[in-house]
């Protein structure tokens, strides 16, 4: 018990001894001025209710808040003009200081402030000789009723703020955990996913060769078995490493799912991105494995032909084929994926359309942040 007190003494610094002297010190000045017994005694009273006060008034709400601050204010005027001890007002200045509320601590402070200025000046008035001594302390004390209630006001407020960062920190922290499980189950689904179909495809197509071509029939089997050997293995390492996904890499497994649907590839420029971030690559690869997933399952298409486009600011993706399309209203409603798409792509700031004119072109937009890569 002892060495946790220790231990908050010097968390505080100095504070406590300051504010034990200035409550010791009215005693002294009561002393010190008062000739008679009874003044002395109605200065003990006044310091006694000013402490017992000054307790109920710093945990007061409402309206009683302006009620004990004048008591307060009451007796640190009655002390300085009685008693030449002016130190009162720091305690007040300190309470003023710690309200929150901005109208109270304003309309405390003003009041504060002049009643202080204009005691402080009929105490050198009329007590010219005693105040002089101590005159640079009584003008220590008025700077300070001046600018402390600020300082403290100021403080709070930025303790008030950081407490509100860390919690948003926390929320966003959860919220990025949140995302984070939502992307891993896509992630998952997806890739399952066209595995699943590529598997589907190159049965059906063994099934159909058995017949005609039983050697190819063989190949397609073992392409089968080499799929799903693939698929267990990106299972396992997105579930145990959660690396990223290249679109380079992409584009190769793109090729080779067009081609067991039979539906011609085109892409005729190299791929060479700049300042693309790992994670925004990762997003699009999964938005390109989808779109082209929904191209084999739904648009009938013979051509599929994909494009990028690189700004300064961002980069474009269109994936375009020539197959039967669908309406504005189906494109988010028919369960194509294109939600999760578009979920994605919101999260890195990017953007998803759709237009069906001649088939169907998806127009995925992601920002460059130049920043971003260079952390990384």
């Amino acid at each position: 018990m002892l060495k946790r007190y220790f231990i908050f003494l010097k968390s505080t610094g100095i504070s406590p001894y300051i504010w034990t002297v200035l409550s010791i010190l009215p005693f002294y000045f009561i002393f010190l001025s008062s000739p008679s017994t009874i003044e002395i005694v109605f200065g003990v009273i006044l310091t006694v209710s000013f402490f017992v006060l000054y307790r109920i008034a710093y945990i007061s709400k409402g309206w009683s808040i302006y009620l004990w601050s004048s008591i307060l204010i009451s007796i640190s005027i009655i002390m300085t003009i009685q008693f030449s001890y002016v130190y009162f007002a720091f305690f007040n200045a300190y309470l003023i200081g710690n309200k929150k509320n901005r109208v109270t601590f304003l309309t405390l402070y003003i009041i504060h402030l002049v009643i202080t200025t204009i005691s402080i000046n009929l105490t050198i008035i009329f007590q010219e000789d005693f105040m002089i001594k101590q005159l640079p302390f009584v003008v220590i004390t008025w700077i300070s009723v001046i600018l402390l209630p600020f300082s403290i006001h100021s403080r709070n407020e930025r303790g008030q703020l950081e407490e509100k960062l860390v919690d948003a920190n926390k929320r966003i922290s959860d919220l990025v955990k949140l995302e984070e499980r939502q992307r891993i189950a896509r992630d998952l689904h997806d890739t399952l996913g066209q595995r699943l179909s590529l598997i589907g495809l190159k049965s059906d197509l063994a099934r159909k060769l058995i017949t005609k071509d039983p050697e190819q029939a063989q190949n397609e089997i073992r392409d089968v078995q080499q799929t799903a050997r693939t698929a267990l293995n990106e299972v396992r390492k997105i579930v145990s490493q959660m690396r990223g996904i290249r679109i380079k890499d992409e584009i190769i497994r793109v090729k080779q799912i067009l081609l067991a649907a039979q539906i011609e590839f085109e892409c005729d420029q190299e791929l060479t991105l700049t300042n693309v971030s790992l994670l925004t690559e990762n997003i699009v690869s999964m938005c390109l494995k989808e779109a082209v997933t929904n191209v084999v399952k739904h648009s009938k298409a013979t051509t599929c032909s994909i494009s990028f486009h690189q700004t300064n600011h961002e980069l474009i993706i269109n994936v375009k084929d020539n197959g039967i399309g669908c309406t504005p209203k189906e494109n988010f409603t028919k369960g194509y994926g294109l939600i999760g798409m578009r979920e994605r792509l919101e999260f890195v700031n990017g953007s998803l359309d759709v237009i069906n004119q001649n088939g169907t072109t998806i127009i995925m937009k992601v920002p460059i942040d130049v920043k971003q890569i260079e952390k990384e």
